[in-house]
């Protein structure tokens, strides 16, 4: 299943600039288990479609013609016959697509940017609801044990207040993956408003967001990929985190690392408080 993974995934990735007779081309083999007939002429019977259609949607999913996309879903679903461990290998090739795409979307310049924004600003809060707000709250804690002073809003009504109290000094970053919330949308329009340094990590790809924001980084999501059947929806902001937090780490590496140090050593001091106090009420 993994060829055929990667298919179903360039053509998610290409959805959004079919035109409506593409677009039911791509639901069918979204949607299709059992294809019996690959031969164009069959399959533009089928979908009531042109076999020129059919080339044109091919192209746009990275392929010379039709007859090449066909003959690579077909081996891969040849290959996929009898293969045990179909659902672990979609679940991987999920997570390794995403994961390559993400390192394609690295920009070093707004890795820069953004670290000497946390490291200027008196105060950081992170945005983000439902999935995001998770992977808010995660990262919050990594920031915190850097020594920053930083905090996670994660419900609306609190979005709202905070982004009306920030300033200059306050740097927000926000997460969504569909770029539609619409609450957090409002509440960094207010926050950049009002002077703070806003950015939104986002998998939409739509410019208008830079209204409300100062900087957009981009993350890897295939069509549908909020809904969260296969993967965890907040991996690939997780993956973009990760990366950020090496990168941040990495400028003046020493002291950063003290700090960690420190942070991590006082929550050690408490672990052993904790389970010495429940030994001597054993005793």
């Amino acid at each position: 299943m993994h060829i055929q993974n990667l298919i179903l995934k360039e053509i998610e990735d290409v959805y959004d600039e079919l035109t409506p007779v593409e677009k039911n081309i791509a639901d069918f083999f979204l949607n299709t288990k059992n294809i019996t007939d690959f031969s164009a002429k069959a399959i533009a019977d089928t979908l009531y479609v042109s076999e020129a259609s059919l080339t044109r949607f091919a192209k746009k999913c990275g392929y010379k013609g039709f007859r090449e996309f066909i003959y690579s879903l077909k081996i891969s679903v040849e290959d996929a016959a009898g293969n045990v461990n179909e659902m672990i290998q979609k679940v991987t090739s999920s997570y390794q697509h995403i994961l390559d795409k993400n390192l394609h979307l690295i920009n070093e310049t707004q890795m820069e940017t953004l670290a000497f924004s946390v490291s200027k600003s008196k105060r950081i809060l992170i945005y983000g609801m439902g999935i995001s707000g998770i992977a808010a709250q995660e990262f919050k804690l990594r920031l915190m044990r850097l020594g920053l002073l930083v905090d996670a809003v994660t419900d609306s009504h609190l979005m709202k207040i905070s982004s009306a109290l920030v300033d200059e000094n306050h740097l927000i970053i926000a997460m969504s993956i569909s770029g539609k919330t619409k609450e957090l949308l409002n509440g960094i329009k207010i926050a950049k408003e009002h002077g703070a340094y806003v950015v939104l990590l986002t998998a939409a790809r739509n410019s208008d967001l830079l209204n409300c924001c100062d900087e957009i980084i981009p993350v890897a999501a295939p069509k549908n990929f909020a809904s969260g059947t296969l993967i965890s929806p907040q991996f690939p902001l997780l993956i973009m985190l990760d990366m950020f937090y090496t990168y941040y780490l990495r400028t003046d590496y020493a002291v950063k690392s003290s700090i960690h140090t420190k942070t991590m050593s006082a929550l050690n001091i408490n672990l052993d408080e904790i389970t010495n106090e429940k030994t001597n009420k054993k005793e």
